[in-house]
């Protein structure tokens, strides 16, 4: 999935485009390019509150999407040491859906009804039917409400990496849930390689290729990128806003 990625992500950064020269431009008074909806994953967290700042102070509102991943600091992110900063998500107005509780990968379905579910070195796996499907997408739910009890939740997951199999949809959708991927301009590139995909080339080509009614996705920081994408990720924001794109929240039928 990701070299698939990769390898497209480097045909569309062949051209570049200057960097928004004005980082303190205020969001648009009018919608006049289209709205446009960001979605975080939980990622690894290493930049999660200098994410969260540039949020706020851009007045932008994601859908947060969880799931009780490893952190930087050895931790879960849907652990009690991280219950402060969901909290304050939820203060600034982010709504929440799931992202699984293990974050395994969906690998195929095995048989009517069943879903394999793959751990990402591929060491574990389980067969998920539909008790345990609809417990793996409310868990992390649930862990999120016992820190933050007032949260907004829509009835949207998505796939880790956004992999999905007929089964997993067909049995998420008895659950409850709606799958939400993400557009056809909106992976932002945060998960890639730094080296192939520097930050200067995804910002450009965020700026150039997004258009209304995208959804976005990025990650509140990834372990494996050596120049992390909040280092660019205000630039990406004021500049969508410059062009006089609006940031919306999804709402519980998502969007497609």
């Amino acid at each position: 999935m990701k070299r698939a990625i990769s390898s497209i992500l480097a045909g569309v950064l062949a051209m570049g485009m200057l960097a928004p020269s004005n980082l303190d431009a205020r969001p648009p008074a009018s919608c006049s390019a289209g709205t446009i909806y960001l979605t975080i994953d939980t990622g690894w967290g290493r930049e999660a509150e200098r994410i969260a700042e540039i949020l706020k102070r851009r007045d932008i509102r994601a859908t947060l999407f969880v799931a009780n991943e490893p952190t930087h600091r050895g931790d879960k992110s849907l652990e009690p040491g991280w219950a402060e900063f969901w909290r304050a998500r939820a203060a600034e107005g982010h709504v929440f859906a799931s992202h699984t509780d293990r974050h395994w990968y969906f690998r195929g379905d095995s048989a009517p009804g069943l879903v394999r579910f793959v751990s990402f070195d591929r060491k574990n796996e389980i067969r998920l039917d539909q008790a345990a499907m609809c417990s793996e997408l409310n868990t992390p739910i649930e862990r999120l409400r016992a820190a933050v009890p007032d949260a907004v939740v829509l009835p949207l997951w998505r796939a880790p990496g956004g992999i999905t199999t007929p089964n997993a949809l067909r049995m998420a959708e008895a659950c409850g849930f709606r799958h939400q991927g993400w557009t056809a301009n909106g992976f932002l590139g945060d998960e890639v390689s730094s080296d192939t995909q520097p930050n200067a080339a995804l910002r450009d080509r965020a700026l150039r290729s997004i258009r209304d009614g995208e959804v976005l996705v990025m990650h509140w920081g990834v372990r494996s990128r050596k120049d992390a994408y909040a280092n660019v990720l205000e630039d990406v924001l004021a500049g969508l806003q410059a062009k006089g794109f609006c940031f919306g929240q999804l709402n519980a039928e998502g969007r497609r």
